[in-house]
């Protein structure tokens, strides 16, 4: 059997000390394997984004390890860190992110001009992670001509233009209503199962989570819960309206 993909072994996370010290998490055990689909679930306070932003190599455990593809993460320095964000990590937001005065085009190049990729190589990468999520055509407009689902497929294309091994997404279809809430988690069931990126996603959303093949509950800073979703609710991509007028 192959090494997972990503390790957490005794994790924990402590913020500030004496009598205003709060452990976040509390030790935490948990591997995940390449092309899984993963909710991590749990009520405000629970450590469930404490550990995303873990896993996310936005922030460091006060002890124990992490291991991604059997590198110390916990051993790296904040530079080691960012390249390898950079290299193997996409992200999703709740609020989008987006530059608000910069094309769909420029937003998903954003990866690559950190990366220090050409001009060309940047812009046909971008048109290619655009047109993979239905919104081929829409390069030139900006955020504030495009409606809250296609800003979310903006950020997921932004998410996947450098190709990463695992996409972390933070309650991607917090701001979106219901339909375009499905279209997104379809559209994120599709990435996972036609190009095997990992999907580690943070939600409170039981219907969302429902998407996942594996849910995972954090309850007062330990792993309450981990079970396989037996069955998932999975999406082809003819089932999803991606012309881009959603």
């Amino acid at each position: 059997m192959s090494e997972p993909l990503i390790r957490l072994l005794g994790v924990t996370k402590r913020y500030g000390s004496g009598v205003a010290e709060l452990m976040a998490l509390k030790g935490i055990d948990l591997d995940i394997c390449a092309g899984e689909f993963v909710a991590i679930k749990g009520p405000s306070g629970s450590g469930k984004s404490t550990a995303m932003n873990i896993l996310g190599c936005l922030d460091t455990p006060s002890s124990g390890q992490y291991l991604f593809k059997g590198a110390h993460v916990e051993a790296l320095t904040r530079d080691q860190r960012a390249r390898l964000r950079r290299r193997y990590l996409g992200f999703v937001f709740q609020g989008f992110n987006l530059l608000a005065r910069t094309s769909a085009q420029e937003n998903v190049e954003l990866p690559l001009v950190y990366r220090g990729d050409g001009a060309s190589v940047r812009r046909a990468a971008a048109a290619k992670a655009l047109q993979s999520v239905g919104l081929g055509g829409w390069e030139h407009h900006t955020p504030s001509e495009l409606s809250g689902g296609q800003q979310q497929r903006v950020a997921i294309a932004r998410a996947i233009v450098t190709e990463p091994a695992v996409v972390l997404a933070d309650e991607p279809t917090g701001n979106l209503d219901t339909q375009r809430s499905h279209e997104i988690m379809g559209l994120l069931v599709t990435l996972n199962r036609d190009h095997g990126i990992t999907v580690l996603m943070v939600t409170h959303e039981p219907d969302m989570a429902a998407y996942a093949r594996r849910m995972v509950t954090f309850i007062d800073g330990h792993i309450a819960s981990d079970a396989i979703n037996p069955n998932p609710i999975t999406a082809a991509p003819a089932d999803l309206e991606l012309s881009g007028t959603t």
